[in-house]
Order: structure tokens, then C-alpha cells, then sequence
């Protein structure tokens, strides 16, 4: 449970840190940046304590605690300053505090104390030691925790989170128009796989989750020329997530991803079974797309897309 606690609440922190953020960990000297620097900061801070209640139990994450994390709290485990930003840093310490609010109106599910280990109890019980569909965890993620959402992007009341409008989606409904990506959620349940797999129950049906689309994944595509911009003076321009061309993007980065990882399977004699398509992000797309990113710019993404830290 406490890996499910550290699991949630680092996901949830690790939507982009922007180029000018890096954690130094005093302990080794080193400094880390970007994903590796908010995965570092995040450990760190959840072995403090900093999302426990509990002094005598701080290997945890609880309601209690996370409803009243603030910016200045976030700020100083993750030691931003006037020199060091992180972006979005309000919205992240937001995300955080309504997680914190979801957790507490669910007992039923996250427990007393709520904490998001609770997952693993919900999900498990009766299972009779079977094997947990993928898609039954994301499910119950989008369920419980659509709340923690910001609300700007809502369906008759009902926080989206990462779904967005384009014209020329289908649908029919009151799907139609909508386009959903749940990338923070996808991600969060391919993060709980080892948990769940180190407590001794099975996750199946990996193939039911989607690619990642974030700009790792879709930087690669651009940045390998698989697409491109009809105008390429777009790539000046500062987008929001809501913008179709990001949509667009987004779309076309989960439609290809599965047409890229079986070029992958055939190009190393592996298949779906032994390398599903998590492994072909992690160790493949995700990484590449960094790399290339990091030889054309700095590292920099290909688009500029202005970030709350609540999406990717």
C-alpha cells in the first residue's frame, strides 16, 4: 500500500517540469532534471513524510495530509526558487490537495485512514487471487478520481480531466466532439503494474490501455519526421491543451504508437506477449523521443504548450 501511496501521488507530480527546474540530492551530490528530477524529489519528499499525518508512520500518503499541502510546501521539497522554477507548481500543490479531498469522500474504497494504497484492497477483494484487467484499474481510477480534475473542462458537472474537444471527432451523444486521452491516468496504471505484481496478484489485458500521448511520445514522431506541421511557422506559437492542433497531435500519437511498437516486436524478434506496448514506451518511444529532443534543442519539446502541471 505504501508503494501504491508513493506511485499515485509521484504520477500526479510528474506532469512536465519545464527546462530551467533540477533537484540536487544532497546525499549523492548529483543533480536531476526534468522526469528524473521530479521522480527524485518526489521519493524524497514522501520519505520525509511531507504526505503523512502521521509522524510515527511517514512512509505513507493520506487524506489528512495531502488536503493541506500548499505551493510553499511543495516549493521547498522541491527546492524552487527565483532561479530554480518548476512550472505549474500551483497546480501541481491544487492536484494535489483535491486528491487529498477525493480520497476522504471515498472510504469505501481508499479506507480510514483514506490513502490511495486502498486501491489495491478495492480491487482485490474477492478477486480470489485472479488476475486484475488492466482496464478495471484504470476504471476505477477515472471513477474515483475524476474530482481531482480542474473543473474548466466539464460534462454536465463532471470534471474530464484530459478529454478534449475537436471538430472532427466523432461520436455520438454526448461523446461526440470529444476526444479522450487520460494520459496522467493511463500512466498511473501502468505505474501500478509492479505493486500490484510485488504483492503477489497479476495485472492482465495491458493491450486495453493506450499509448502515452505526451511530448515525449509525439516529440518523437515530429522530431523523426513521421509528422509534420502543415504550416511550419505554427511551431512559434505557445498552445494550450485544449488547442486542436495539440489535439491533433495527442490523436495521432496514440493512433501510430500502435503501428510503431509492432515494427519494434518484428525488428528484435520479440512480440506483444514478452514486450507489450508499455515496454515499447519506456524503453523505446519515450526514451527516443528524449534523445532526439535533447540533440535538436536542449531537450525542449517541439511544440511550446503552456502547462498547469495537471495534464503532461
Amino acid at each position: 500500500r505504501a508503494q501504491i501511496d508513493l506511485a499515485v501521488v509521484s504520477v500526479l507530480l510528474d506532469a512536465g517540469a519545464g527546462p530551467d527546474w533540477s533537484w540536487l540530492e544532497a546525499e549523492s551530490g548529483q543533480r536531476f532534471s526534468r522526469s528524473e528530477g521530479l521522480g527524485v524529489a518526489s521519493f524524497h519528499a514522501f520519505a520525509s513524510g511531507l504526505f503523512s499525518s502521521d509522524p510515527a508512520r511517514p512512509l505513507r500518503a493520506d487524506a489528512s495530509a495531502l488536503v493541506r499541502i500548499d505551493a510553499a510546501a511543495l516549493a521547498a521539497a522541491f527546492q524552487v526558487e527565483a532561479g530554480n522554477p518548476l512550472v505549474g507548481l500551483e497546480g501541481r500543490a491544487d492536484l494535489l490537495r483535491r486528491l487529498g479531498a477525493a480520497l476522504a469522500a471515498q472510504p469505501q474504497v481508499f479506507g480510514i485512514p483514506a490513502r490511495p494504497g486502498g486501491l489495491f484492497d478495492a480491487l482485490t477483494q474477492g478477486a480470489g487471487g485472479q488476475a486484475v484487467p488492466a482496464h478495471a484499474i484504470l476504471r476505477l481510477l477515472l471513477d474515483t478520481l475524476s474530482g481531482i480534475w480542474p473543473a474548466g473542462n466539464a460534462l454536465r458537472g463532471v470534471p474530464l480531466g484530459d478529454c478534449w474537444r475537436h471538430p472532427a471527432a466523432g461520436g455520438v451523444g454526448l461523446a461526440a466532439g470529444w476526444v479522450p486521452f487520460h494520459k496522467l491516468s493511463q500512466w498511473l496504471t501502468y505505474s501500478l503494474l509492479e505493486p500490484f505484481q510485488w504483492a503477489g496478484c497479476a495485472v492482465e489485458g495491458l493491450d486495453a490501455l493506450t499509448g502515452l500521448p505526451e511530448y515525449r511520445n509525439g516529440g518523437l514522431l515530429l522530431d523523426g519526421g513521421v509528422l509534420r506541421l502543415r504550416d511550419a511557422s505554427l511551431v512559434r506559437i505557445t498552445y494550450t491543451p485544449a488547442d486542436p492542433l495539440v489535439v491533433e497531435w495527442r490523436a495521432l500519437t496514440v493512433a501510430l504508437l500502435d503501428e510503431l511498437a509492432p515494427l519494434v516486436w518484428e525488428a528484435l524478434g520479440l512480440d506483444a506477449r514478452t514486450t507489450p506496448l508499455a515496454c515499447v514506451l519506456e524503453g523505446g518511444t519515450w526514451a527516443a523521443g528524449r534523445v532526439l529532443a535533447q540533440r535538436l534543442r536542449g531537450g525542449t519539446p517541439p511544440l511550446s504548450i503552456a502547462s498547469d502541471g495537471t495534464v503532461f
